[in-house]
């Protein structure tokens, strides 16, 4: 089954609701990065919340999650425009955790705690609106949750999960996100409280089979789905824009590359594609500044 993502209502308990199955492209995230189990939970989580949030905006804006917790996964970035494609990366790949009572990975040890989440939009305005909280567990879920009441006034669950077999391969992802509008009453909340609290994991249900959609009604009876989109791991990156990155750092750092390297190779942190140029190459984009 394809990743996908869904928006929908529930106007008897005065909520909109997001719910995404992420499989697929956080297995993309994790062969193209060599992601060890303990990463990939950490930016497959961070990844399906961001394509939630994206989809809160009807109109496709470019949004990046930075997030840095001063843990030794060091710091992790995802960025998409709103229609369905993502793209992330963590610092240091290469990081296994795991809880010694429940053996579940560990991703808040990964991730750590002393430092920030920092949303940045960009609406094609003269300045992109940012808004940054303190972490407050490292599990991604919850600090998510601190985001949107804390930065927009939104109380809201965010569930997110990922499944990863001993192989490292993904065998489930995704999440769903609760929020309530400013209708809400006391029983909406008491409601969604007594609902949530002994909720299976939203990984746990992939991996079953369940769907975006069905997981969303084992919550709400009456949810009515109002949008749905597809869902992939693309990376923009080209030649072009290595070049352009290339032409920025000035012509004494291209001599020198030149003198003594004798060309170079670009990787980009979102898919470690690699770009090669030769020094005639060089000299080119040298010779253009």
């Amino acid at each position: 089954m394809k990743d996908y993502l869904v928006r929908g209502l529930v106007n008897s308990k005065n909520c909109r609701v997001f719910a995404c199955k992420t499989t697929n492209l956080v297995d993309e995230a994790r062969k193209h990065h060599n992601l060890w189990p303990t990463a990939s939970a950490a930016i497959g989580r961070m990844m399906s919340a961001t394509l939630m949030m994206a989809k809160m905006n009807k109109n496709q804006e470019k949004m990046t999650v930075v997030i840095n917790g001063g843990g030794p996964i060091g710091t992790m970035m995802t960025v998409t425009n709103g229609d369905g494609n993502i793209k992330g990366f963590v610092a240091n790949p290469e990081v296994h955790y795991t809880y010694n009572d429940t053996g579940h990975l560990a991703v808040g040890v990964a991730v750590g705690t002393q430092g920030t989440l920092q949303v940045i939009r960009d609406m094609g305005l003269k300045e992109p609106f940012c808004g940054t909280v303190p972490l407050q567990t490292g599990e991604i879920g919850d600090d998510f949750s601190y985001y949107f009441m804390a930065s927009e006034q939104t109380p809201s669950v965010v569930s997110v999960g990922v499944l990863v077999d001993e192989t490292n391969e993904i065998l489930s992802s995704g999440g769903f996100i609760i929020q309530l509008l400013p209708e809400a009453t006391e029983e909406d909340i008491s409601y969604i409280e007594e609902k949530i609290k002994d909720f299976p994991a939203v990984s746990s249900l992939i991996h079953e089979g369940k769907t975006p959609e069905e997981i969303l009604k084992m919550i709400f009876d009456d949810v009515e789905i109002t949008d749905r989109q597809d869902l992939f791991f693309t990376c923009d990156c080209s030649r072009e824009k290595m070049i352009n990155a290339l032409s920025t750092i000035g012509k004494q750092e291209l001599q020198n590359m030149i003198d003594e390297d004798h060309g170079c190779e670009l990787s980009c942190q979102f898919c470690n594609k690699k770009y090669q140029f030769s020094e005639e190459e060089l000299k080119e984009i040298k010779n253009r500044l």
